[in-house]
């Protein structure tokens, strides 16, 4: 695996400034980009474990805290969270964003990028849970940069809400990988079939698996639903749909 550098900066956003974690290979790229949209729970090292390892696979990795809206907080425990009422916990934090603010955050993100001669210009994104809607939504608002995107357990990824991922889908160019499990009340059956309807209708390049056996939060080293197997298996999609689109 590489070497790397693991810094936080402080990137100017519409609404403030925005912490980012940034993990970069060692060595003079230039380096494809990978935006990680966090899930409920925010930064924290689970997550920053998922930028070491993208980064390990040649990629730069932007984390950026999507909840310095709300201001300091955390690190939160998932599994102390969902021992207790974990949508007291996270609540108030996740108001704080949604699908159109991430979508100006990513903008901000793309400035800074912009800024660096050791990046490309294509990059990837992949979230968790909200996470999910807003890499999805990403690749909606930048379509001329976002060359693929990943969701894994994404939540609300097709509802009747205006801001809901799936319309976004006309103006998608990027290839989507969209995991779900099929134990996930946030994404039942039907709207993973109005998901895949409307990538369908607008043509664009997808797959969509159905993970037999998992629960909401699969991916997440830190969640008690956590599984390896099946975690292993979703990097080695990630990172086969990164390759091929980004490298």
């Amino acid at each position: 695996m590489n070497t790397l550098k693991h810094e936080e900066v402080s990137m100017r956003t519409r609404d403030g400034q925005c912490p980012v974690h940034v993990f970069t290979p060692d060595g003079a790229g230039p380096w494809p980009v990978v935006i990680v949209y966090m899930d409920a729970f925010g930064i924290r090292p689970a997550l920053l474990q998922i930028g070491e390892r993208l980064a390990g696979g040649g990629y730069v990795a932007l984390l950026p805290d999507l909840f310095y809206r709300y201001g300091a907080y955390g690190p939160l425990d998932p599994k102390q969270a969902f021992a207790g009422d974990f949508r007291a916990v996270v609540g108030p934090l996740t108001v704080t964003t949604d699908n159109v603010k991430a979508a100006q955050d990513t903008e901000a993100l793309l400035a800074w990028l912009d800024t660096r001669n050791d990046v490309t210009d294509k990059i990837g994104t992949v979230g968790f849970c909200m996470g999910g809607g807003m890499a999805i939504t990403a690749a909606g608002t930048c379509p001329e940069r976002v060359a693929a995107a990943v969701s894994f357990h994404g939540s609300r990824l097709a509802t009747d809400d205006p801001e809901s991922p799936h319309l976004l889908a006309p103006k998608i160019r990027a290839e989507l990988y969209v995991a779900v499990a099929d134990n996930d009340r946030s994404c039942p059956p039907e709207m993973v079939e109005r998901f895949r309807q409307a990538l369908d209708d607008a043509g664009v390049r997808y797959r969509c698996e159905v993970y037999r056996g998992a629960s909401h939060g699969w991916m997440k080293s830190d969640f008690p639903v956590y599984d390896e197997a099946a975690a292993e298996r979703g990097w080695s999609e990630m990172l086969a749909l990164f390759d091929r689109a980004l490298k």
